[in-house]
Parts: structure tokens; C-alpha cells; sequence
């Protein structure tokens, strides 16, 4: 497995596990044999069970294909609808712990799977595969070709010590959490505020500690309580290491 540093728009360098191409072969048989199953379940229950083949014979082509079309399109937006969903992973995905990320730190972005999506075309099924396979061995970042349109990398979630560790804070078994909405925050989130505030912090620098404040509040919809933004920023910190470590 290779290291992949990002460097955040905070200027915060974080440093993940990039997905080996057995772990990216392994979710992307997954998710081909879930695909599998949903068209191998389709043509049973509707042209055994329903006999609707028989009736589609007697429409015209433009209505038969149109009905397939409706019938198989969730096999065309497997991956896309996934991703977006569950924040970069398909089924397949989330079963070999690997996950879809911004090379900017970021969540990506719906329009950033549309991107990833379309190049599958070349990626996975032009020459079998080669260019996508190629692509990623040869990457700096472990990309295939729509993960370099993107903007995107895929890291392995295996190895929490490049993820979780680096988050937790000091709580005591009687700690109480005083904002809940820090849930809607993520482990790479709060990685970027946690190394962001420290190096703030550690230079006395007020306006990065009042600008993530303010872009803490914005997001989650929380408002600081405590009137002190270092003290609301060490709270937040808490409440996230609560709320996960009891879920």
C-alpha cells in the first residue's frame, strides 16, 4: 500500500492509506455480483413470474427497450446513487473498508461521483479494464483516470490510526455533551479542525480560531454557547469523541 498526503485548503497536510488495487478489484467484484443478482431477480420475477415478456411483444421496439431500460437502470446508477449516498462507498465499498475522498481533505461531492461515474466507461469497460487498472499503478495517488478528473483518491479505511486516533480527546465517564449537531460532522472533519485549531492555537492566532468557529456553526447549525471560540472549538472536539465512541 502506498501513502497519500493531503494537503487541505487549511494548509493542514494529513496523511491516509491509498486503496491497493486488491481492495478496489475486491469491492468492484462485490458490487458486479450484487449487480448480478438484482438483473438475474429482475428476469425471473418479471419475465417468468409476471410474463411481462409476453406482453412486450406485442409493442414496438422504442416501448420494449424503453421498458428494459426502466427495468435495468439501477444497474447503470449502482455505483453513482451508492457513493453519493453513502459518502463514497458502494456496498462493495463499505464490505472491504475502502472509501472515496477529495484530494482537497473534503467530502466529495455529488458532482465529483457524476465525473468518477462517467469514466467507468473508460476505466472498467474499455480493454477490459486496462486503462483504469493501468491508471491506478502507476498514479502518484493510486488514481484511475475518473478519480484524476475528479479530483479524487480512494484510501482504505482499515487503518484507523490515520483516521481516528489522530481525533480523540480526553473525556471522563461523566463527561456530558453539550452539542449534539457535532454528529454531522465526519472523522475527517474533525481531523482538519482538530489540526487547524492546534496550529492556530500554538501561533495565538485569533482570526483562524474566530473563521473556524464561524465555518463550524455554518455547517453543523450549532451556535457557541460559551462566548470563548477556543473554548467552543475544544468542546466541539469533545462532544464528536463522545457521540462516537457511544454510538
Amino acid at each position: 500500500m502506498s501513502e497519500l498526503s493531503i494537503n487541505t485548503t487549511q494548509n493542514v497536510k494529513i496523511n491516509f492509506i491509498a486503496a491497493s488495487v486488491g481492495e478496489r478489484l475486491g469491492a468492484l467484484f462485490i458490487d458486479l455480483f450484487i449487480m448480478i443478482c438484482y438483473a438475474t431477480a429482475i428476469s425471473i420475477i418479471v419475465f417468468n413470474w409476471l410474463k411481462l415478456g409476453i406482453l412486450m411483444d406485442n409493442l414496438d421496439e422504442w416501448s420494449r427497450r424503453s421498458i428494459l431500460l426502466i427495468l435495468y437502470s439501477p444497474l447503470i446508477v449502482y455505483s453513482l446513487v451508492l457513493e453519493s449516498v453513502f459518502e463514497g462507498q458502494s456496498l462493495g465499498k463499505k464490505i472491504v473498508k475502502i472509501k472515496v475522498v477529495k484530494i482537497d481533505g473534503y467530502q466529495a461531492s455529488f458532482a465529483d461521483y457524476v465525473v468518477r461515474w462517467f469514466f467507468r466507461v473508460i476505466d472498467f469497460f474499455s480493454l477490459f479494464g486496462l486503462p483504469g487498472l493501468i491508471a491506478v499503478i502507476t498514479s502518484k495517488n493510486a488514481q484511475r483516470l475518473g478519480d484524476m478528473a475528479a479530483g479524487t483518491a480512494v484510501i482504505t479505511l482499515k487503518n484507523k490510526i490515520n483516521i481516528s486516533h489522530t481525533i480523540l480527546e480526553e473525556i471522563d465517564e461523566s463527561y456530558v455533551p453539550t452539542y449534539p449537531l457535532v454528529i454531522k460532522l465526519s472523522d475527517n472533519d474533525m481531523r482538519i479542525i482538530k489540526e487547524t485549531f492546534k496550529k492556530a492555537e500554538a501561533k495565538n492566532d485569533h482570526e483562524v480560531i474566530y473563521k473556524l468557529m464561524a465555518k463550524i456553526e455554518s455547517v453543523t447549525g450549532i451556535k457557541n454557547q460559551s462566548g470563548n471560540h477556543s473554548d467552543f472549538i475544544r468542546v466541539i472536539l469533545k462532544d464528536y469523541n463522545f457521540y462516537t465512541q457511544h454510538m
